[in-house]
């Protein structure tokens, strides 16, 4: 089944650059008929996944090659699984942000469905080769998605996509370095997951440091923490909408659930590298906000909130502890539901008004009534507002982290007091005052749009008002991994 869903986005690019017409309108909807098909295909994965069960289910494996002991294995547990149906669910989102896609609309759609088809290999990957693969993969269509079809200036969307590559594939050195010690440390001489963490959790704790840090500089690339993040806004900025929805809503998950895997498979070196975590978990939310807060460019302010919320990702991971983990996991989730909604809304405002200038804005409430609602529910999510998706996943990650370092977690309101500071000033900037001549017939969202950014509201308030489904689905896999650390 893994295997099916792995081809099938890739089926999907391959029928949309076939087509014989060059109608973008049809190249949209053969695009999109793909990344349902996709979507209903991976949530049908919950009738056949047991969340009882902590072990990898649905697990095939094909060997590779034997002396070096790779195979083309795939598997699914509490971790991954959230993070599939995750990115499946904002496929056919961006697919819609994309409407206004003409020229080049095959390369374009192909190249979508291509990175959904790395993605799922990331979080399906259970053997370290070739989810290093996968990880490289991500990065062909990311380059050309930004630096052919980026922002209108060549020159920025350029240098966008030279530093989001440069950043990651420096980042991805040192994990290959990590991987191939993991890999020597094996006696089996194997990439599976499961034979290297077994013998990893043996290694002297010295030296599974020294593999961590690896792991950590290339993940931490991605999530991004600082100082790590250099990449992140120009990258957002220059980045077309549908791009942008995906690389905050999922790819930064990849390098969390890669730090995940890491924590799994070093147990030693996390809980020895614990204070560096949480400072790292702390600087990233506190900085991440204030730069979010400077911000007048609303995709700008968006991409730099997004290191905020990694950083309580950070911290529940650091806190080494079941809610910890916990809290990790639905801040995964919730961040990706919420900054898609972000994301695509700025996006739509862009086309219509043609600058993401806070100060360029007036009372919308007036002319975009239906805009204003879901664009108030998105912010409010972000600030962790209870009944809200952020809200469950900052509430657990509150009270594992009370568990390990107490009074400190008040930095953690600190950056939350910071995130509803940027949100109030920019619903405000927004939706109050008299209407501006230039904002008197910007059009409401269509019916389209609504539906697209009402599936997102949904999960955000369904995950807020009954988190237990959720909880049930990441609950085995977090208390065996919790179980490492006593907890």
């Amino acid at each position: 089944m893994l295997s099916t869903l792995l081809l099938l986005p890739l089926l999907g690019a391959l029928m949309v650059a076939l087509l014989p017409m060059r109608d973008p309108v049809w190249i949209r909807r053969v695009a999109l008929a793909a990344t349902i098909v996709v979507s209903v295909f991976a949530w049908s994965l919950l009738a056949h996944f047991d969340p009882v069960i902590a072990e990898i289910q649905l697990y095939e494996v094909h060997a590779w090659h034997d002396r070096l002991g790779s195979s083309f294995s795939l598997g699914v547990d509490g971790f991954s699984l959230p993070l599939i149906l995750l990115a499946t669910l904002l496929m056919p989102v961006a697919v819609v942000a994309s409407a206004n896609v003409k020229q080049a609309a095959k390369f374009y759609f192909s190249l979508l469905l291509l990175l959904e088809t790395a993605m799922l290999g990331v979080f399906m990957a259970r053997d370290w080769s070739l989810f290093y693969v996968f990880w490289e993969l991500t990065l062909v269509p990311l380059f050309f998605l930004i630096d052919r079809l980026g922002g209108q200036n060549r020159q920025r969307r350029q240098k966008a996509a030279l530093n989001f590559v440069l950043y990651t594939m420096g980042g991805s050195v040192f994990m290959l370095l990590a991987i191939l010690l993991l890999y020597d440390s094996a006696s089996t001489h194997s990439f599976s997951m499961d034979t290297i963490a077994e013998a990893s959790r043996g290694l002297p704790v010295t030296t599974q440091i020294w593999i961590f840090l690896g792991l950590l500089i290339g993940f931490g690339v991605k999530m991004p923490i600082f100082p790590l993040h250099g990449w992140l806004p120009l990258a957002h900025v220059e980045a077309p909408s549908a791009v942008s929805i995906l690389l905050s809503g999922i790819l930064l998950k990849m390098g969390s659930y890669g730090l995940l895997r890491a924590v799994d498979t070093l147990p030693g070196a996390a809980l020895a590298l614990q204070t560096l975590l949480v400072a790292l978990a702390f600087i990233s939310m506190v900085y991440g906000g204030v730069l979010a807060w400077r911000s007048r460019d609303l995709k700008e302010m968006i991409a730099y909130s997004s290191i905020s919320h990694m950083g309580v990702v950070l911290l529940g991971i650091a806190a080494l502890n079941h809610a910890g983990f916990a809290g990790a996991t639905m801040q995964m989730v919730a961040h990706g539901l919420v900054a898609g909604a972000l994301f695509y809304l700025v996006g739509l405002l862009y086309e219509r008004t043609h600058t993401r200038d806070i100060g360029d804005y007036t009372s919308l409430v007036r002319t975009m009534p239906r805009f204003a609602f879901f664009m108030i529910l998105a912010f409010t999510a972000a600030v962790g507002l209870p009944g809200t998706a952020g809200f469950i996943a900052e509430l657990h990650a509150l009270i594992g982290g009370f568990a390990r370092w107490g009074g400190w977690m008040v930095l953690l309101s600190l950056s939350l007091l910071i995130s509803a500071a940027y949100a109030l000033r920019t619903v405000g900037r927004l939706f109050t005052g008299p209407v501006g001549v230039t904002m008197k017939n910007v059009p409401d969202l269509t019916r389209t749009e609504m539906l697209a950014v009402a599936t997102l509201s949904f999960g955000i308030l369904a995950i807020g008002l009954y988190p237990a489904p959720a909880l049930h689905l990441v609950g085995a896999s977090v208390t065996r991994l919790s179980g490492f650390f006593g907890a």
